[in-house]
């Protein structure tokens, strides 16, 4: 080999630890980037010809950076909600523009946070893409129907009551009353034995009075009505909305809530034939539950005086957005200050059969290259993907004392090569003496 091959092969020891330094340098850096895999060098020889002569004298190196994007970093915990990590394989959905029109990538950096409008982006400026949750708690069929995740979809929320359980005492030496004829009570023909008004909620947040009241017709028989108390305009067809008979048992429990008919049932079903046209609202349907048949664990007849023990109704008024909340199935749920609380979002994760082949962009990302294969978009903790794990961000995986030790290392190789060079332009000078 010549003295300039010599020379060459210290150029490539140059170059190739410029490379390792290059690497070292990017991972000191990056030491505190959320989600960011330390890259590693590795080195290879390089041989001035391929025909096999077996000399090992003119071999020169090559830098081989990569990057371990496979490596799981350490979880830690944050206080921020919509801070994510995954504990798996998988990558966040991510998008170059709010509106998801943008280039998409991949990012293990789950630093999440609201923007101006409500949707979620990291520190990159990065979108984060899920699949919207429609009313009844379900994601769209094809899974590649992802939206940009926005916490602020939803000012706020009400739930229209659709249960109502009652639990009091008739009592059982109330004087009969003849003559009655469904709607007395309501009409003020007939004074009750015993009423109460309790409110329900409508679908769109407002407390409606229900009035129920019972009168006495024969042994055991009470005779109810359950009548809408509030502005007449706002019904159509009469009040009251529901009439019916309900008899006891000789030990003063529940016999049927709904008298005559077979099988005998504690609760009974009640329309509330709202009308569009005033009140904005649809029909509702209420189901009030007086207890089980044959105990006294609603509705009882004892010779005590009437008295309602306690009453519960479903649905609530409206509530504003108070924040959300991420669980490991990766749904975001909107809570509200009446104490609902509603899926909007489940964020997928994306495997690949190749991580380690996904091409590097900037902003802690990836992009899908021919090595990596394609993404598959799954749900969390499905196959290899992981489970997103709220308030908690995964930490770089930078080891500083390995990457301090590979700067010393790196520095001792570059130096040894640049006097490899020294040495041979001297005997170069040498060489250029002889006469």
């Amino acid at each position: 080999m010549s003295l300039y091959g010599a020379m060459m092969i210290g150029v490539s020891g140059l170059q190739a630890n410029s490379t390792a330094l290059s690497v070292s340098s990017s991972n000191i850096a990056n030491a505190n980037t959320v989600g960011y895999k330390a890259g590693q060098n590795s080195f290879s020889s390089l041989l001035a010809s391929s025909g096999g002569s077996g000399d090992i004298s003119s071999q020169g190196v090559v830098a081989l950076p990569t990057q371990n994007v496979t490596l799981q970093g350490l979880v830690q915990s944050t206080s921020v909600p919509t801070d994510m990590a995954i504990s798996g394989n998988g990558f966040f959905v991510v998008n170059q523009r709010a509106d998801g029109t943008g280039a998409t990538y991949y990012t293990r950096a789950g630093n999440f946070t609201p923007d101006a409008n409500g949707n979620l982006k990291n520190a990159s400026g990065l979108y984060l893409m899920g699949w919207p949750v429609d009313s009844s708690g379900n994601t769209p069929s094809d899974p590649t129907s992802l939206a940009p995740v926005n916490v602020n979809a939803l000012s706020g929320a009400a739930d229209a009551s659709s249960t109502m359980s009652i639990q009091a005492n008739l009592s059982a030496g109330t004087a009969v009353t003849t003559g009655y004829t469904a709607g007395d009570m309501t009409s003020g023909a007939v004074t009750p034995d015993f009423t109460r008004t309790i409110n329900a909620y409508d679908s769109q947040g407002g407390s409606q009075p229900l009035g129920v009241s019972f009168v006495k017709t024969g042994a055991n028989t009470w005779a109810y009505e359950v009548a809408y108390q509030g502005d007449a305009a706002n019904m159509t067809g009469t009040n009251p909305i529901a009439t019916g008979t309900m008899t006891f048992n000789a030990d003063g429990t529940l016999a049927n809530a709904n008298a005559p008919t077979t099988p005998a049932t504690g609760s009974i079903n009640v329309n509330i034939p709202w009308n569009p046209a005033t009140s904005g609202l649809n029909p509702q349907a209420l189901a009030i539950d007086f207890g089980t048949v044959g105990t006294s664990s609603g509705l009882t007849q004892y010779n005590a005086a009437s008295s309602l023990g306690s009453t519960h109704v479903d649905g609530s008024s409206f509530g504003s957005l108070t924040g959300v909340s991420v669980d490991t199935d990766g749904f975001v749920t909107a809570q509200f200050s009446n104490g609902l609380s509603k899926k909007i979002y489940k964020v997928p994760l994306a495997t690949f059969a190749n991580p380690d082949g996904l091409g590097a962009v900037s902003g802690n990302a990836y992009t899908v290259t021919g090595a990596s294969g394609d993404p598959i978009v799954n749900s969390a903790n499905t196959g290899s993907a992981g489970s997103v794990q709220a308030k908690s961000l995964e930490n770089s995986t930078v080891d500083i004392a390995t990457e301090f030790t590979n700067l010393i290392t790196t520095q001792r190789a570059y130096s040894a090569s640049a006097r490899v060079i020294t040495t041979a332009d001297q005997m170069l000078q040498q060489l250029e003496q002889i006469q």
